[in-house]
């Protein structure tokens, strides 16, 4: 009888995929990610709340040993599994190859508890041969990757547990600290400082245009030198505006002069040396998970949590090889499969006489072994899958697949002339202009692909000239000349690509986590993406400043890339999971343990941590509602506090600026006059919110004193007993002006038009129910009953009428909304057993089950979300549970002391 086996992997995804190519006697089902974490303190039994195990569910005076518990959401998986287990006689796990992966087989493991034969199966990309390659070479469970990973888990929970309650009590409740989070943010925050403390320089120079006789058109050179000193350029000065080389800096009186002179009749031109060079230039190496999301991200502008969505789809059904890896390295079939498509596409001569090897950087083992490529051993041009895939999957594999064909193509080759002209206006004015240009004769791999470059500061590069045939000592006619004005630019801000180049060249982090770390600080509010850019909130400034003061070594970057390269030795079985978690918690030798910093960490001054100085007299503090400017008045103990305009950047906070936002006019209320109503005073008002009007409510009378008329006693009005709650004050009508509104042109009657909504368009003529316009926190709307429709534009709350208020209603309710929303529909959800679509909806966009609501996170484009990605968001969804309503139990009395 032949055996049935149970092949278990992580997403549905592959488990389709897989499924294709193992046939009959295999049943192949996904544990969807880990079956299992750490539980919830808040969930641990009672008895075990008040050992050590109890502060973060990991037994740290006892080997560090986790309580782990199968997550709500995952025990209907695990059901299943065990059911599935019943009937089979050997069990494969074939979880992805990394070190998370490792532990999801051993959790699996552990749980399922099988008693058949287990065997552990990897591999690196999904395709028939591989598949059956890696079913036929199986292995045990590596423990070492494991240790790894469950170091990493528990290294995270302890320094989040520790660190993060710091932060809620001296900055802001829902802030998180984290090992590779923190350095992430305080990178970015470092930049931005750099740009606070910049003086820009500024700088001039000349652009001439020369024609060689005979020439049609004239070629552009740009003045190198002056009386033989070279002149000035922006990566000469250095970030306080100073000069750091010996050089001739230019202001534009001396351009101006020079270049009078270099225009006069009299000045000549002529060419001193002509230099020509060969130019050759190597293609790039494949794809590293960090080279994919920063090149994905500066061609097609996808974020690194889109790359790495859209990488695991391809990935799951079989286009490219494993997307989490450090290595450069092509396997001998990978590199036979690209010189051939090299060949078939762009000539015989477009690949080198020897297969290219990249050396690989990969300092980690458990990373897969190869680059990141088209999967098999014939790879499928773009054009090939067009059909079967579509918008951004087919811009990330038509990359991917460029990427790797070029790098085992030939240079592209040229040569570079670099010509210099000697310029003579007279006295003072001897000057040299120089140019260059590339022309390339062979494109090589160049036909393929060439690879984008971040933003260069002070960049001199201009575009390469086009230079004619020229001679030594050849004349020149200037047709034309111009002096030009520079400023030096600050530091550039991080982008997601340049980030993750940094987090790689500093050691911090793994590839695979670039994706999860840059979302985490945009989530958390510690970072903004403006563009392309990513920009500091002040908030993150303050959670800086507290980690840099009290915890200093944990936000080091040398010391963060450690602890990376000591999770790399446990993976490799070279350092004790226990040892070192020991020696990071509990601290030994010279240096202090986590414990012991938090246990020592004395006041900290939240005052003081949420203060930034801007200038004499201007302090920013980061408060409860944001950030705010303190000032200092004089002759007054109080301060004034002045709101910072949203969107306005740390960089952009000068002394100059933050003077103009305190000598602004502050704006008072405006009476518009009285209601004829009710006599209410109507006043309009600028709010935290916004501006709005509101009707006043007049101050209830004073009780007057009475005379008794028996004695002709004055008595006064009793005093309200102690205790006696004073009679709630009528709360005034509000109402916010419309986006088209002026505060300081509205008129009364359209702030009784404001009052009075919503307004009464009329009554359905087929149920009666009454018909209203206003104003909502989504926008303008009309209400029927519990039915509602959006409007166009605020005006038409006081314009529609009832024929085209019926007309509206008359439509279905998300026709237009649906019309323009990126909707997509996928499978069944494994828990829910039900179709799972992605709506738009009042909050934004959302995936659903008809169950329950998950919001996609911000920053996290529609477009990226594909099954498993839904799958996850319904599951965290549903592990949080529904919200917790707010409790309005009065608190408690503390007990009576008794008397001794």
């Amino acid at each position: 009888m032949p055996t049935k086996k149970l092949v278990i992997v992580e997403s549905p995804a592959k488990a389709r995929t897989i499924a294709q190519y193992l046939g009959d006697g295999y049943e192949v089902q996904a544990s969807v990610g880990h079956i299992r974490d750490l539980i919830d303190t808040k969930d641990l039994p009672p008895e075990l709340k008040k050992g050590s195990l109890g502060k973060f569910s990991v037994d740290v005076d006892n080997g560090f040993e986790p309580y782990y518990v199968v997550t709500d959401t995952k025990k209907k998986t695990v059901a299943e599994l065990k059911r599935a287990l019943k009937d089979v006689d050997e069990l494969y796990l074939a979880t992805d190859e990394d070190r998370e992966g490792e532990a999801i087989a051993w959790h699996l493991l552990e749980v399922l508890k099988p008693k058949v034969p287990v065997k552990r199966m990897v591999f690196h990309e999904i395709t028939k041969e591989a598949i059956q390659r890696a079913e036929q070479n199986t292995r045990e469970i590596d423990t070492a990757l494991v240790d790894a990973q469950e170091t990493r888990r528990i290294l995270d929970r302890l320094y989040g547990f520790e660190i993060s309650p710091v932060l809620w009590r001296k900055v802001g409740p829902g802030l998180s600290a984290g090992r590779v989070q923190s350095a992430a943010t305080r990178l970015v925050v470092d930049r931005e400082r750099e740009r606070l403390a910049f003086v820009s320089a500024s700088y001039w120079d000349l652009v001439a245009d020369f024609t060689p006789e005979g020439a049609d058109a004239p070629f552009s050179a740009k003045l190198a030198r002056l009386e033989g000193k070279r002149i000035a350029q922006g990566g000469d000065y250095n970030d306080r505006g100073e000069l750091k080389a010996d050089v001739a800096p230019l202001d534009e009186r001396a351009a101006d002069i020079l270049a009078d002179a270099l225009r006069s009749p009299e000045a000549t031109f002529a060419v001193r040396s002509l230099e020509t060079k060969p130019y050759s230039r190597r293609p790039a190496a494949p794809f590293t998970t960090s080279t994919l999301q920063q090149e994905a991200s500066r061609k097609l502008r996808f974020s690194a949590r889109t790359t790495m969505s859209l990488a695991q789809s391809l990935y799951e059904n079989g286009y490219i090889t494993y997307m989490r890896t450090d290595s450069t390295t092509l396997s001998q079939q990978a590199i036979e499969a690209a010189r051939r498509q090299a060949t078939t596409l762009y000539g015989a001569d477009s690949i080198p006489e020897k297969p290219r090897v990249y050396a690989s950087k990969s300092k980690n083992a458990q990373e897969a072994h190869e680059a990141i490529r088209p999967s098999g051993d014939v790879f499928r041009t773009p054009s090939e899958l067009s059909s079967s895939l579509r918008g951004d999957e087919f811009k990330l594999y038509d990359l991917i697949w460029k990427r790797t064909v070029a790098s085992q193509m030939a240079d592209a080759k040229g040569q570079t002339a670099t010509v210099t002209i000697a310029a003579d206006g007279g006295e003072g004015a001897h000057a040299e202009f120089t140019a260059s240009g590339t022309v390339i004769t062979f494109r090589g791999y160049q036909a393929a692909y060439e690879e984008g470059r971040d933003e260069v500061r002070n960049s001199a590069d201009e575009a390469s000239a086009k230079l004619p045939p020229l001679e030594e000592g050849q004349a020149l006619a200037l047709a034309e000349l111009e002096a030009k004005g520079h400023e030096t630019t600050p530091p550039p801000r991080y982008t997601e690509a340049s980030l993750v180049k940094a987090l790689e060249e500093l050691g911090i982090g793994r590839p695979s986590t670039y994706a999860s770390i840059i979302s985490t600080i945009i989530d958390r509010g510690y970072v903004t993406p403006r563009g392309q850019a990513l920009v500091p909130n002040w908030i993150a400034f303050s959670v800086v400043r507290l980690l840099e003061d009290h915890f200093s070594d944990l936000v080091e970057y040398d010391f963060t890339a450690e602890m990376e390269d000591d999770l790399d030795r446990i993976a490799n079985g070279d350092a004790d999971r226990v040892d070192w978690l020991n020696q990071f918690y509990f601290g030994g030798g010279d240096h202090p343990g986590l414990r012991e910093v938090v246990d020592t960490l004395g006041d900290i001054d939240a005052r003081a941590i949420n203060s930034i100085p801007i200038s004499e007299g201007i302090t920013l503090r980061v408060g409860k509602y944001g950030p705010y400017l303190d000032v200092v008045q004089e002759g007054s103990e109080t301060t004034r506090k002045v709101n910072i305009p949203n969107g306005l950047a740390p960089d952009e906070l000068t002394p100059e600026k933050a003077r103009e936002l305190v000598d602004a006019p502050v704006a008072t209320d405006r009476v518009l006059g009285e209601n004829p109503a009710t006599g209410k005073q109507i006043v309009v008002k600028d709010g935290r919110f916004g501006p709005y009007v509101t009707e006043l409510e007049p101050e209830p009378p004073a009780a007057e004193p009475t005379v008794d008329p028996a004695t002709g006693e004055v008595i006064e009005p009793p005093k309200p007993k102690k205790g006696t709650k004073k009679a709630a004050a009528a709360k005034p009508r509000t109402a916010s002006l419309f986006a088209s509104m002026d505060p300081a042109t509205v008129d009364l009657e359209t702030a009784l038009k404001l009052l009075d909504l919503p307004r009464t368009v009329g009554a359905d003529p087929e149920s009666g129910d009454p018909i209203t316009a206003q104003n909502g926190r989504y926008g303008p709307y009309l209400k029927k009953g519990t039915d509602s429709r959006s409007l166009e534009n605020e005006e038409q709350i006081f314009t529609i009428e009832l024929p085209a208020a019926l007309e509206i209603f008359a439509q279905p309710k998300y026709g237009a909304r649906r019309a323009s929303s990126a909707l997509k529909e996928f499978d069944a959800d494994p828990v829910s057993g039900k179709p799972i679509r992605v709506r738009d909806g009042r909050f934004g966009p959302y995936v659903t089950d008809g169950v329950t609501n998950a919001t996609i996170p911000r920053g996290e484009e529609v477009e990226s979300v594909d099954f498993d990605r839904a799958v996850q968001l319904l599951a965290d969804k549903r592990a949080k549970g529904p919200a917790k309503p707010k409790s309005r139990t009065a608190a408690k009395r503390p007990a009576a002391k008794k008397r001794a």
